[in-house]
């Protein structure tokens, strides 16, 4: 949980407080595992259906080869979980006393933290949502400038709010002072309300499970996305001789986009759990396979103790809000289409939104093998195949298969890394549109993992970091 505190002050372009996640939980002891939902939910309650319309502000993105539209403003907030989920698994797994679990964030955030090349990189690509209000303007920006590396930013306003959590718990920002301050806030041309934060609870879910190759893979189940999508990509998978080709091959990456446009396709077809996918339409998949065959951060810990965690926690973008008197951005998950394919306030309001975010264990005779996750919105599941596939099936070291490049299939064209020969990569242009990338960037994730007992990988997209702690 330190880590998790520690996260949201030192990468307050990724995720937040005021944002959603996941973490999912191996007990040695008891040689199980729980998924713990505090992802964001749907706000709007308490309010009229005409006063649910969305009020957003488009944002473009633009990334090293490719750009993306975001959703902000206050219109794109929906109710924060991560600081009561947080506080949640401390109460429930937590060993230390949680003054000294905040301690590293308070001086963090008082101290203040040097930015690094990759730290400063989103700052600046996010910077119009970073400097749309006054309060994030003189957070996260020098001037209206985005801060550059080697600058120190500083949150005294979160490491106020931090110290009051061992007394306080989460109480004030979902029931208190603070949640008035937000709903009174949130009245002019937002969504969320104080009876929105009152009646958000964490939720404690069994993980999705599947086999694959002698190994057990668990993953964040439904109603989210992204684990429901990469389980059922390696039960497709499942029926290909994946560990017969070479990496990188021309057949290797030829299944691999195969695969992905038969799971988007299945994913506007049918219901997204592999077992729910009927067995004509899986039969089909296999056989198109066959012939096609010619703002998010991550951490993942392990203890001497054989238990081991992988969180993924998120802000979107951010929307540009800051909650007054705490540092704390709120997310802009409202405002994220991937997350609502049958549109934007299509649930009602307190529902859980679904997520791309897939914290994943893998488990070989009942012990952990692999725990590892990833931030990249679309692009978090074939982040996590390519690396789950690479460690499994071809064997390859962690590290490596962190490393390499990654090719992503973005519903019009094949996005590639560099790295591939030039052969495989006008092979693939022969078949599908392809956008060869100059440089390998955060577009395609920042895959995070752990090999208990052994090693870690550290993504150097988004300037992971490993440390061991004897």
């Amino acid at each position: 949980m330190a880590a998790g505190f520690a996260s949201t002050v030192v990468e307050p372009a990724l995720t937040s407080l005021g944002g959603g996640g996941f973490l999912l939980a191996y007990d040695a002891t008891r040689r199980a595992a729980t998924l713990f939902d505090f992802f964001v939910d749907t706000p709007g309650r308490g309010r009229t259906a005409a006063a649910l319309e969305p009020h957003f502000i488009p944002m473009t993105v633009y990334f090293t080869a490719s750009e993306q539209v975001f959703n902000v403003g206050r219109g794109s907030v929906a109710v924060p979980g991560t600081l009561r989920g947080l506080l949640r698994v401390h109460e429930r797994l937590g060993r230390l006393p949680l003054c000294d679990v905040l301690n590293p964030a308070i001086s963090l955030a008082r101290k203040g933290v040097r930015l690094n090349h990759h730290q400063a990189h989103f700052l600046e690509i996010l910077n119009p949502i970073m400097r749309l209000t006054p309060r994030s303007r003189a957070l996260y920006t020098r001037e209206g400038a985005p801060f550059a590396s080697g600058d120190l930013l500083r949150n005294p306003g979160l490491a106020d709010f931090l110290e009051t959590l061992p007394r306080d718990g989460a109480a004030s920002f979902y029931r208190g002072k603070l949640a008035d301050q937000i709903n009174r806030e949130m009245r002019e041309d937002g969504i969320l309300t104080a009876e929105d934060l009152a009646s958000y609870e964490v939720i404690e879910r069994t993980p999705l499970e599947v086999g694959y190759r002698a190994h057990h893979v668990l993953t964040n189940p439904p109603p989210s996305f992204g684990g429901s999508l990469l389980t059922l990509s390696l039960t497709l998978l499942e029926t290909q001789r994946l560990g017969e080709l070479s990496w990188g091959s021309e057949d290797h990456l030829t299944l691999l986009v195969a695969l992905q446009m038969e799971v988007d396709q299945l994913r506007e077809t049918v219901r997204l759990a592999p077992a729910e996918v009927p067995p004509e339409a899986r039969a089909q998949s296999v056989h198109r396979l066959r012939r096609a065959f010619r703002g998010t951060t991550h951490i993942c810990v392990s203890d001497a103790e054989g238990n081991v965690a992988s969180m993924t926690n998120s802000n979107g973008e951010g929307s540009g809000f800051i909650v007054p008197e705490t540092g704390i951005m709120l997310n802009n998950m409202m405002g994220e289409d991937d997350l609502h394919p049958d549109g934007f306030h299509a649930s009602p309001p307190g529902e859980r939104v679904s997520s791309m975010m897939s914290p994943t264990l893998v488990l070989r005779d009942g012990r952990p093998r692999l725990a590892l996750g990833s931030g990249g919105s679309k692009r978090i599941r074939s982040a996590i195949l390519q690396v789950l596939t690479q460690f499994i099936d071809f064997e390859r070291e962690i590290g490596p298969a962190v490393e390499a490049p990654r090719i992503h299939w973005d519903g019009e064209k094949v996005q590639v890394e560099p790295g591939f020969p030039k052969a495989i990569t006008e092979a693939l242009a022969q078949r599908w549109p392809v956008n060869l990338w100059s440089e390998r960037e955060i577009y395609f994730g920042g895959v995070h993992a752990v090999v208990p007992g052994q090693c870690g990988a550290s993504d150097p997209r988004r300037g992971g970091a490993i440390e061991t702690v004897g």
